[in-house]
């Protein structure tokens, strides 16, 4: 950190660093960093749509607050593509993909996730709030909770596909694992009736 020596005083002061300043507080209040999980289902986007109407104007998301408002991160993780296959229900063993075919289903992700964020990011431009996204590649699990630990978000949102317990035991679920994993409080948002049925 710089310091800065200020004439006729008898000491120094501190620079603030850029990351300090983001965070500076604004009318007594600190301004909020919200990170929302989205992935290619309805929880994702209803997780998102929660947020949005249910955060905007509590932590500073209002479109007045400008750039001194809270910050929305939206995240998507992509699995990463194996380059062996295992054939289903096949006694033949793995063979491993052409490096043409890794390449395209990499660009088909690329493309899903853009079309993903695209959408997301004009969700909340419809709401005047203002968001970044991020795209991760990992395990969403571990990318998620790595993210919010590395990016000190205050609050995690994530959707819920409303797993029974046997279920959730066999598939695993993410917003389970964060839950548990997350060093910042965490918001599941459950899916609604017309969602569950």
């Amino acid at each position: 950190m710089e310091k800065e020596t200020v004439p006729g005083g008898s000491g120094s002061a501190m620079l603030q660093s850029k990351e300090e300043e983001e965070t500076k507080v604004t009318d007594g209040k600190k301004k909020m960093k919200v990170m929302v999980a989205i992935d290619e289902s309805a929880e994702s986007v209803n997780a998102l749509k929660w947020a949005l109407d249910n955060l905007y104007g509590i932590v500073g998301f209002t479109p007045e607050a400008g750039g001194g408002g809270g910050i929305l991160t939206i995240v998507h993780v992509q699995q990463p593509f194996q380059r062996f296959v295992l054939p289903a229900l096949s006694t033949s063993s793995a063979f491993y993909a052409t490096s043409s075919m890794v390449e395209s289903v990499r660009k088909s992700q690329e493309e899903n996730s853009a079309a993903l964020l695209s959408r997301a990011l004009q969700m909340c431009k419809d709401k005047m709030v203002k968001a970044e996204s991020l795209v991760l590649e990992g395990d969403p699990k571990d990318m998620i909770c790595q993210s919010a630990e590395q990016m000190h978000i205050d609050l995690l949102v994530v959707g819920s596909r409303g797993l029974g317990k046997i279920k959730r035991a066999f598939l695993g679920s993410v917003s389970d694992y964060c839950a548990h994993h997350a060093v910042c409080p965490i918001i599941i948002v459950k899916p609604t009736k017309e969602q569950h049925e």
